[in-house]
């Protein structure tokens, strides 16, 4: 399992959803950058928050959650072995960020040829133990109608649960959040992370931000496929291109493409010099033939 604390090369990345959101309601700025290049420390509203990524850990499948139309489930529910999953951790009653994230995230997959339910799954949990189903419900149909592909309200399982539960899986994927104190309802901060998982339940990928290019959407889950989902060619490009966790995205990678070029021109060089070994071969064994005549 790889653990890496989002650290200050891309500050945006641990802790700056969490500062939208403060930001959004009048409790804290963004964090401040004297002259000498030194960071300020974070808003005490906003310790404890951001995001530990731990790729490779196996998700709870044993969590007993609890469905929007009310049924009990459990995570493993929600998973079918085969399709790769988005997570994410968001609650409806969230002011502002959750709502970006969410409408990012479905603006990216509307853009994208994958069916939600054919070719992937999704999960989203409410980090509010307070959030009834009922409301999961209405904020998953929301979606659900402005997103308008057939066999994906099947697919989405909005999820509440109890606060041992959702700390379970949020400490688990690495996502810390915090209840910002003296609001009611109950807000919190936190940053807008979305994770990718296999088929099976294991972290693939962390995308961040509130806005998804199509291209990292289909990589991310080409990557959490396992070669499950994807035609050659585009696994051929998940080839080509690998993650950055600088800019947060995928990236061409030179070294890559020389590598396939160079593949390439050995299997055509292969191919040429077994054509002409083989004709070769049929000429020298015609002569033979030749000469052992009468």
């Amino acid at each position: 399992m790889e653990k890496r604390r989002s650290g200050p090369a891309r500050p945006a990345n641990a802790w700056w959803g969490g500062a939208i959101w403060l930001a959004a309601c009048g409790l804290a700025g963004a964090q401040a950058y004297p002259a000498d290049g030194t960071a300020d420390p974070l808003p005490d509203a906003l310790q404890g928050v951001g995001q530990t990524e731990c790729l490779g850990v196996q998700v709870p499948l044993d969590l007993a959650l609890v469905a929007s139309d009310g049924r009990p489930v459990t995570l493993a529910d929600c998973f079918d072995g085969k399709l790769p999953v988005i997570l994410t951790l968001n609650y409806s009653n969230c002011p502002r960020l959750c709502s970006l994230q969410l409408n990012g995230l479905f603006a990216g997959l509307e853009n994208l040829d994958y069916d939600l339910g054919a070719k992937y799954r999704m999960i989203t949990v409410s980090i509010d133990p307070e959030e009834p189903p009922a409301r999961a419900e209405a904020t998953k149909q929301k979606y659900l109608a402005a997103y308008g592909r057939r066999g994906a309200e099947q697919a989405w399982h909005c999820l509440v649960g109890r606060e041992a539960e959702i700390r379970k899986l949020a400490d688990v994927v690495g996502f810390a959040y915090v209840c910002v104190p003296d609001t009611r309802p109950k807000q919190y901060a936190h940053a807008a992370v979305t994770v990718f998982c296999t088929p099976e339940g294991k972290v693939s990928r962390y995308l961040y931000g509130i806005e998804f290019a199509p291209k990292d959407l289909r990589l991310a889950l080409l990557e959490a496929g396992e070669g499950k989902i994807g035609t050659p060619m585009e696994q051929v490009l998940l080839f080509c291109f690998a993650y950055d966790p600088q800019s947060g995205s995928y990236t061409l990678q030179a070294f890559r493409i020389m590598q396939g070029g160079a593949l390439l021109t050995l299997m055509i060089l292969g191919g040429v010099l077994a054509a002409f070994w083989r004709r070769e071969w049929k000429r020298s064994h015609r002569r033979a033939g030749k000469g052992a005549g009468p």
